[in-house]
């Protein structure tokens, strides 16, 4: 069996998208919609612009989340998963790609979701922090211990997780997985507490836009973020996509199942190769390939 995959938050590039736009009408068609859609051109930006500029949220997520959906439609009679499952922020092009949402509606939300998380950044400061080499319980309980808000955030693959939280408590927390045994605990280079307690105020805003948004059943199983099994139902799907800002990604725990539950091949669909690389520490004997541009 088939799994589609959808990257998130991190996989942009300079010039990404510009090789579709050139050769399908298609493609040109939806990057020109999507332009019209955003109230800006955002293919400027992904065309020409430096990786500086790619790294403004409200330009990341949809920038992402395009070249996901176009390539995936560019695949015409090849796009054929069994089950989709994205990233974080991959969620959304992994509903597209399904058939739960509409291009535009899947867009709009995504571009909703990049400012509302800016805003709620700029609201209650916090960042985030990558542990290496160390067991997930561990890192839980010294989470759960660590004076302040800081929590799993990012359960990657074995021996990676991201934390989340507080930038004191981020701070205190890292010293102790450090004496705990962890190789790092390296705080990264991000704008706030994504999928922490901190992101409360982008969860509401997100929600108010997600409950008046169309979803439909989907045409096969995601395995979402937050639940990590498979889900088919509309109604059950909107209520996890509100609850991911605010809860951990778990990578790890839906691949697992996605392999349980017959998974063979894993074919990434969007911009670089993270997803891969983590598919292969979470499931060596899986194969896992990126979808090429027709």
């Amino acid at each position: 069996m088939n799994a589609f995959i959808f990257p998130g938050q991190g996989a942009q590039f300079p010039g990404m998208g510009l090789n579709m736009y050139e050769k399908s009408r298609q493609a040109q068609e939806l990057f020109e919609k999507a332009n019209d859609i955003l109230g800006f051109n955002i293919t400027d930006i992904m065309f020409q612009g430096s990786a500086d500029d790619l790294k403004e949220t409200k330009v990341t997520q949809p920038a992402i989340f395009l070249h996901s959906v176009i390539l995936g439609k560019m695949m015409g009679e090849g796009f054929k998963p069994d089950m989709v499952a994205g990233h974080s922020l991959g969620e959304f092009s992994a509903l597209v790609s399904n058939g739960a949402l509409s291009f535009e509606d899947g867009l709009s939300l995504v571009s909703q979701r990049a400012i509302a998380m800016q805003k709620a950044c700029e609201l209650i400061p916090g960042t985030m922090a990558a542990v290496i080499r160390l067991e997930d319980a561990v890192v839980e309980q010294i989470c759960e211990a660590t004076e302040g808000i800081v929590v799993p955030a990012n359960y990657n693959c074995p021996g990676q997780l991201v934390i989340s939280g507080e930038i004191d408590a981020i701070n205190r927390a890292c010293e102790a997985l450090k004496e705990a045994g962890a190789r790092r605990a390296l705080v990264l280079p991000v704008g706030g507490a994504f999928h922490s307690p901190l992101m409360e105020p982008a969860r509401e805003e997100l929600a108010a836009a997600i409950e008046n948004t169309v979803f439909s059943n989907p045409t096969c199983p995601i395995y979402q973020n937050v639940t990590t099994t498979a889900v088919t139902n509309a109604d059950e799907i909107k209520q996890n996509l509100i609850a991911q800002l605010t809860n951990p990604v778990k990578w790890t725990q839906s691949v697992q199942q996605m392999v349980a539950d017959g998974a063979t091949l894993f074919t990434e669909v969007g911009p670089g190769k993270v997803l891969q690389g983590l598919v292969k520490k979470i499931e060596p004997t899986a194969e896992a390939i990126s979808a090429e541009v027709p």
